[in-house]
């Protein structure tokens, strides 16, 4: 028998995945709250523009649940955005929060229902376990294959004009999750594209992270990895391919709880000051990123990224090293067919922004411990280079 060192495993205690489940929200409701009369439905102007919101709240109201909609959550929400839509919660007397849409409108879902029936402020509450008392109860509903935001216990905050504090609480698991691919169905295929790779660089990093890799996430990142990568593109050549459409959800959801509970490293690190500072969406920061950080990884990695290889490129034969590679390789082939940006300079950046990236890459401390590689400062900046 192999010696697994002591880990914990937590995630969301209910999950459905099922075509048209959204339409269907107050039934859910209605079996699993059967005392909530108030729901907050937390969503951006783009997915309220879709009309997509309407099936979900028209259930609710069936169900005899008042329904608010809050739609003003913007990506990468500033804190004035999460404390405008506690105001809006505290004064329809939500007893129900549902998050609907991107990974931004599901942090903001979480963050409303840890605060708005409590009296401790945004700012006590940044960081890890430092959310206090019970929450309100919390669905949450992607509208992309991206984020896994709907399984993890961590919610995002922009805290000035290019810096972001995390809030990592058991208190933001929610109580449900819904996976309903005709949700997605909208998304362009550049953006099924973006937020796909996002959940692929999950699975990846949570597979090699260095302190809590365990046997169960590395099970969830495999089965997401290749639900993924046999889906992606053909849900981004045909956006109506319900089947590729709900696999891939299935994909970011396993993804999600993998990094949930193998946190994420070196990747996401160089990602954010992209997203932060030029306003780059995640996943395509995420994106344009990775293969560098895989190969600066490979001298530590490479027998886990060989194990990857067998999954989204299982023709890959030769050394562990020559099969890490492959790894790599096919991440950028998904780029390409794509068409999705693949060099920093393709969106804004130059050499002389590499030094300020690197700067505030070497402040994701969180992260970048959990790299299966040292990063330094010097490290950053030719990753950097080398995705110029």
């Amino acid at each position: 028998m192999t010696d697994f060192p002591a880990f914990a495993f937590s995630t969301v205690a209910h999950i459905v995945s099922e075509l048209g489940a959204a339409g269907r929200l107050g039934e859910h409701m209605v079996q699993r709250f059967p005392t909530a009369r108030r729901a907050l439905l937390v969503t951006d102007p783009g997915f309220l523009a879709t009309g997509l919101v309407e099936a979900p709240a028209a259930s609710l109201r069936a169900a005899g649940v008042a329904v608010e909609i809050y739609s003003k959550v913007v990506a990468d929400p500033p804190e004035q955005v999460v404390l405008d839509a506690v105001a809006a919660a505290r004064k329809h007397r939500t007893d129900l929060v549902i998050g609907l849409g991107g990974g931004s409108s599901m942090d903001v879902a979480k963050l409303i229902a840890v605060l708005a029936g409590s009296e401790q402020p945004l700012s006590a509450i940044y960081g890890i376990g430092n959310v206090q008392g019970a929450r309100l109860p919390l669905v949450q509903i992607p509208t992309t294959a991206g984020t896994g935001s709907e399984v993890t216990n961590i919610a995002i905050v922009t805290t000035g004009t290019t810096t972001k504090m995390g809030v990592v609480a058991p208190q933001l698991y929610a109580d449900l999750a819904l996976l309903d691919a005709e949700l997605t169905i909208g998304l362009p295929p550049m953006v099924t594209a973006a937020t796909g790779i996002d959940a692929m660089v999950h699975a990846i990093e949570a597979y090699t992270s260095r302190h809590k890799k365990n046997p169960l996430s590395d099970i969830f990142a495999r089965k997401a990895l290749g639900l993924l990568s046999a889906n992606l593109i053909r849900a981004c050549e045909n956006g109506r391919d319900l089947a590729a459409r709900q696999a891939m959800l299935l994909g970011a959801m396993l993804a999600g709880q993998a990094f949930s509970n193998a946190p994420v490293a070196a990747v996401h690190a160089l990602a954010y000051p992209i997203g932060g500072i030029f306003h780059v969406p995640h996943g395509l920061s995420n994106s344009l990123v990775l293969p560098h950080v895989l190969r600066f990884n490979a001298p530590e990695a490479a027998t886990l990224y060989a194990e990857l290889a067998e999954i989204v490129v299982p023709q890959a034969s030769g050394s562990v090293e020559a099969r890490a590679e492959a790894l790599v390789v096919a991440m950028q082939q998904i780029a390409t067919i794509t068409g999705i940006e693949r060099t920093l300079q393709q969106v804004g950046i130059k050499e002389t922004d590499l030094d300020r990236l690197a700067d505030d890459a070497m402040l994701q401390t969180r992260l970048l411990g959990n790299n299966p590689r040292t990063v330094t400062r010097d490290d950053a900046r030719a990753i950097y280079l080398a995705a110029l």
